[in-house]
Parts: C-alpha cells; sequence; structure tokens
C-alpha cells in the first residue's frame, strides 16, 4: 500500500475518535503543534527513524515531548513508531485536516495580501468566499506578499479569486494587447 494510503488509515482512525467523542477542534490544534514539531526538529526525525534505538525509548520521547496532547493523539503516535511507520506523521496530518474539514464543512484558504491581515477581514472573508464554494466557513492562512501592490489573492482548493491590483493590471495588459 502507498505511503498516502496508510497515513489516510491512520488518520481516518483519528477522525472516527474526534467524531465519537466530538474533538475536531482539539485534535486540529494539537495536530498542528506535533505538525510544527515534526516539522522544526529535525534531530525528533533522525532519533526517531534510527533502528539502532529501541521502541520503547522513541515512545518515551514520544511521550515527553507531547504530554499535554490527548492521550488518543500521543497513542497514535506511538503507534506509528510500534509499526515502523514515523516516517508517515506529516502526511497523516494532511490527510486528517482533509477528513475533518470535509466532515465540518470547512475548506482551507491560502489568502494572499500587501499586509497582516486583522482577525475581522479574515472573518468577512471567511464568511463571503465560504458560500462562493459551498462550506459553512473557511480556514485562513494569510501570507503577506508586497508584489500584489493592493487587494488580496485567495486559493482555496485549486480555485484563485485573484482581486489584487497586480492581478487586475496584468489582466488589463492581457486585453489591450489582444485586442490589438
Amino acid at each position: 500500500m502507498s505511503k498516502n494510503g496508510v497515513a489516510k488509515r491512520y488518520a481516518l482512525a483519528l477522525i472516527e475518535l474526534a467524531k465519537e467523542h466530538n474533538l475536531y477542534g482539539q485534535f486540529d490544534l494539537e495536530l498542528a503543534e506535533v505538525r510544527k514539531v515534526f516539522e522544526s526538529n529535525q534531530d525528533l526525525h533522525l532519533v526517531l527513524s534510527n533502528p539502532k534505538i529501541r521502541k520503547d525509548s522513541k515512545k518515551q520521547i514520544i511521550q515527553e515531548a507531547f504530554a499535554t496532547a490527548s492521550p488518543y493523539i500521543v497513542n497514535t503516535l506511538k503507534l506509528l513508531i510500534d509499526r515502523h511507520r514515523q516516517s508517515i506523521v506529516l502526511d497523516m496530518i494532511d490527510e486528517y485536516q482533509t477528513l475533518s474539514n470535509e466532515a465540518r464543512n470547512v475548506a482551507s484558504a491560502t489568502v494572499y495580501s500587501v499586509r497582516e491581515l486583522s482577525e475581522v477581514e479574515k472573518s468577512t472573508l471567511s464568511s463571503v468566499f465560504a458560500a462562493k464554494v459551498g462550506k459553512s466557513a473557511l480556514i485562513i492562512n494569510n501570507l503577506v506578499d508586497s508584489s500584489l501592490i493592493g487587494g488580496v489573492k485567495i486559493r482555496i482548493g485549486n480555485r484563485i479569486f485573484d482581486g489584487s491590483v497586480s492581478g487586475k493590471l496584468e489582466r488589463l495588459g492581457r486585453q489591450l494587447t489582444t485586442n490589438r
């Protein structure tokens, strides 16, 4: 089975636990922290993938590193170590996020803007564009991009809504060159 297929099976198990105990929000936050730790700490990856280090030691490291996380998350990580699947942790988190978003009828959106957006602006964008893509809400990740000049550019899945000044100038330039 492919790496993503295996990751999806573990993510499905976590989704079932989240649904059963109504812990979607908590799991989302905890798995985001797990992602940060795994992405920022290369030594952790090296230790967990080292075959010379015993499983018990690896599981103890996980237990200490994620002591504040729910037992379901910690036990899933330990299970991945038992089954020599620690390399799929980030893939599993991606799969979980996708399944969690589907279950709650929300979508992830990346918003490019010339400055950091306020919470009110994010909320407004979420409500307006969620309706356009048939979701109840959007989880907004704001990235600052000064090349936009002004306005915003929003990416939701494979759809892009470009309301930036640079995008409008580019479209205007194409229109002028095709109408010659």
